[in-house]
């Protein structure tokens, strides 16, 4: 499968942005689906991830209440809702599909990953 994510841009502390991210060349029903980011100088980052079916959800600690990860297996796509967010959200983020039967919550976890796209949260 190959993701290519979107959304991405330089908003204010506070604000809101919406990550998208299109799969192809793949059954996407079949994967399991995560956000992670990496921030300069610093080591890539579960952020949320959701299972096949859209009906299991896992966040981390850092983003839970503010973000929120669904999916639309008919278009292919999943989606990062980014709400309140804050300047140490500032990082790129990557979507990435996982064949496992379980939510993959490391990097280690997952098959493929988009390409990322970065985003700047200012103060």
């Amino acid at each position: 499968v190959q993701l290519q994510a979107s959304g991405g841009g330089r908003v204010q502390a506070g604000g809101s942005l919406r990550l998208s991210c299109a799969a192809s060349e793949g059954t996407f029903s079949a994967f399991n689906m995560g956000w992670f980011r990496q921030a300069p100088g610093k080591e890539r980052d579960f952020v949320a991830a959701i299972n096949w079916s859209g009906l299991n959800t896992h966040y981390a600690d850092s983003v839970k209440g503010r973000f929120t990860i669904s999916r639309d297996n008919a278009k292919s796509m999943i989606y990062l809702q980014m709400d309140g967010l804050k300047p140490e959200d500032t990082a790129v983020y990557y979507c990435a599909a996982t064949g496992r039967v379980t939510l993959g919550l490391v990097r280690q976890d997952y098959d493929y990953w988009g390409q990322g796209t970065q985003v700047t949260v200012s103060s």
